[in-house]
């Protein structure tokens, strides 16, 4: 069992750790859930070479994916729209990764307060 200066280093450690996600959450200006997809399409016409050469399949065009409701939806977005929804997503999944580091710290610090505490 650590000593009682463990658990108080332990604690400010912690607060120290937190306080840099919590910083690094607040300089997030965009974020968005969801994925952005290429994607390039066959039209169907007649004699069109995109039915035969995958190369020359119509496109490319953007489509974002994501939960709304319970339901997964696709959207098609303009090249525009899509340069600035790849920042947006990357960021979400940072935020994401980020809350998932200070749920362990938040976990860390309150079994070490406990530990403490019964001493």
């Amino acid at each position: 069992m650590p000593a009682v200066s463990d658990d108080v280093l332990l604690l400010r450690r912690a607060r120290g750790r937190i306080a840099r996600i919590r910083a690094a959450i607040t300089a997030v200006d965009t974020l968005c859930s969801g994925t952005l997809l290429r994607r390039t399409k066959v039209c169907g016409k007649a004699g069109c070479r995109c039915a035969q050469d995958p190369a020359a399949r119509h496109g490319p065009y953007w489509e974002w994916g994501h939960m709304k409701g319970g339901k997964l939806v696709h959207r098609m977005v303009s090249p525009r729209q899509a340069a600035l929804f790849r920042p947006a997503i990357a960021n979400y999944r940072g935020v994401m990764r980020l809350l998932r580091r200070w749920e362990a710290e938040t976990e860390r610090m309150i079994e070490a307060e406990a530990r403490r505490r019964l001493r």
